[in-house]
């Protein structure tokens, strides 16, 4: 999609010739200038000559309902991003802010290709409206719900419930309603064009979501975090905490040495006093690693106080090129592939935080059979 000739390509045109144009790519969502039937037949010819709309995507679908889509742009590179439908109406877009990420976080298969480019603000957006496409000219959605189903967005639905029971949905709108900056990419390191694109769909004038509506997940980019608390729009911040101390954070985290722990902290500290907004703690459960009760109880310690909750989060597998990516695991440090915890663990893990006060949530896994889970994106497909 390129868009960024329509105010010249239009500029001897009356100016409500320019609102048409802008309302039927971002309220109608047209994929073609065909469609936008208020516009001349010209004016459209040439807007498809010189203005085009298509998005090279390559989707691929889950059995839970989730929708990855490989991106591709002009100058060949890709990011992957990720539409997650929810049983209760939500449509969540997981969107990228760089080609390829500078962190290099072990546990990620994006950290491992490397950093291409940082994504301009209209690829960020190109990547919501793409899915929005989809939703508005679907005549069905998915719903996840661990038993995925196709089911008409003008009707009322039963989803069936773990035991035989059954719930009522209320009809929805097909239209995204959240956006996380949780795919390739460290978001704080491309901070213009990721608070720009936050404010181009924001307006009212295009997908109009409110500014609560967006999270941005950093790993501790100090500075991006003290902007961010200077921003008048409220917008969700997450923090890739997934250590409780500065020793483990090191091995698997090489932005700990540059951004240590204990001043991340200080710094979303100072963003919760100013913003009175929480914060979403994010914690890879890693087997061996940063999963026992000992480190419960540490995390517990550093958080205490803090205005947040807590996101455990089940490793998922990352490969690369087809086969797993081996990396440091274990309490040892011995070389291996990482695994998730096992969920009994990560029950005892959740408890003590509860114990010891902490609100703590679990993720649901959705698009792990695609590699569209937390961690995996475009480990093999970058070029």
């Amino acid at each position: 999609m390129n868009i960024s000739k329509l105010g010249k390509l239009l500029a001897t045109e009356p100016k409500y010739r320019f609102k048409q144009a802008f309302s039927a790519i971002f309220k109608d969502l047209i994929a073609d200038w065909d469609e936008a039937s208020s516009l001349p037949i010209a004016i459209r010819e040439q807007l498809k000559e010189n203005c085009t709309l298509g998005i090279d995507a390559e989707i691929t679908k889950s059995a839970d309902g989730t929708e990855k889509a490989l991106i591709k742009f002009e100058d060949g590179l890709a990011v992957e991003t990720v539409l997650i439908s929810h049983r209760d109406g939500r449509h969540t877009v997981c969107v990228s802010s760089q080609v390829g990420c500078p962190m290099g976080c072990l546990f990620c298969a994006t950290g491992k290709i490397g950093f291409r480019r940082n994504l301009t603000r209209e690829e960020i957006v190109e990547q919501v409206v793409f899915f929005a496409r989809r939703l508005r000219h679907s005549d069905s959605f998915n719903v996840s719900n661990g038993n995925a189903k196709n089911i008409d967005a003008n009707e009322n639905v039963r989803l069936s419930e773990p035991g035989g029971q059954a719930r009522r949905l209320k009809k929805q709108n097909s239209k995204i309603t959240n956006v996380v900056f949780m795919g390739m990419g460290e978001p704080f390191l491309n901070y213009d064009n990721v608070l720009g694109a936050i404010k181009f769909l924001n307006d009212e004038n295009t997908l109009n979501l409110g500014a609560r509506r967006f999270s941005i997940s950093t790993a501790g980019v100090t500075h991006g975090i003290r902007k961010l608390a200077e921003e008048k729009m409220e917008i969700n911040l997450a923090f890739s905490l997934h250590a409780s101390d500065e020793e483990t954070r090191n091995r698997i985290m090489p932005i700990n040495k540059k951004y240590p722990l204990d001043k991340v902290l200080k710094e979303i500290k100072n963003y919760t006093e100013k913003t009175r907004r929480r914060v979403m703690f994010e914690y890879l459960m890693i087997d061996g690693l940063n999963d026992s009760p000992e480190q419960a109880e540490q995390l517990s310690r550093l958080l205490k106080g803090m205005l947040g909750f807590v996101n455990l989060i089940s490793y998922n597998a990352t490969r690369l090129n087809g086969s797993p990516r081996a990396s440091v695991g274990g309490a040892g440090g011995q070389a291996g592939v990482f695994k998730s915890s096992p969920p009994e663990r990560i029950k005892k893990f959740k408890q003590i935080l509860g114990k010891n006060r902490l609100s703590v949530l679990e993720r649901h896994r959705f698009g792990e059979g695609i590699e569209a889970a937390c961690g995996q994106l475009a480990g093999k497909k970058i070029k």
